[in-house]
């Protein structure tokens, strides 16, 4: 239930949620935490719904001969799921999660909106400066935002590839 709701609700609408609701939820004598804490909490528990449900398809995706053979091996169930399972699901999913962490890395963009100063905020306060007004810069200064959103992402997406080179996800055996 837990997965279905946070996955069917738009991260915006949670971090408003977060940042409205989360403080009437505290009674007077305590202090709520602060706005930082409570986008942190939203933002991780966003995550963690989408990367739990990755994570339950790289688990589905292991053949049933795997658990047999464990077993048939006296392996115990905990340790089926960590020495066997475990490892074959996670590694079938690196692509998946990394392009979740990809998509985290371009949505903290949102912040934004509930009033923290992040790369497009700040770039937006370059050009509104008095010293850069009439010079035409949002396109620069914007576009270089778009670089580093692009070189970030890139740098995750070349991380990966290592990774999965590495481990041979892919390669037909």
């Amino acid at each position: 239930g837990y997965i279905e709701l946070i996955r069917g609700v738009p991260l915006i609408t949670l971090l408003f949620m977060g940042h409205y609701v989360i403080p009437l939820v505290f009674p007077n004598t305590v202090d709520p935490p602060s706005a930082l804490v409570r986008a942190l909490i939203v933002i991780t528990a966003f995550e963690a719904a989408y990367v739990a449900e990755t994570v339950r398809g790289g688990l589905q995706s292991i053949p049933r001969g795997q658990y047999e053979a464990a077993q048939a091996l006296g392996l115990v169930p905990w340790k089926v799921t960590r020495l066997v399972v475990l490892p074959q699901a996670l590694r079938a999913v690196i692509p998946a999660i990394v392009g979740q962490f990809i998509s985290l890395f371009k949505d903290t963009s949102l912040l934004s909106i509930i009033g923290f100063l992040e790369l497009l905020q700040v770039a937006e306060n370059v050009v509104s400066q008095p010293e850069f007004l009439g010079q035409r810069l949002h396109t620069v200064t914007f576009a270089f935002a778009a670089l580093i959103y692009w070189a970030g992402s890139s740098t995750l997406s070349r991380a990966s590839r290592r990774i999965e080179a590495r481990l041979g996800v892919g390669d037909c055996r």
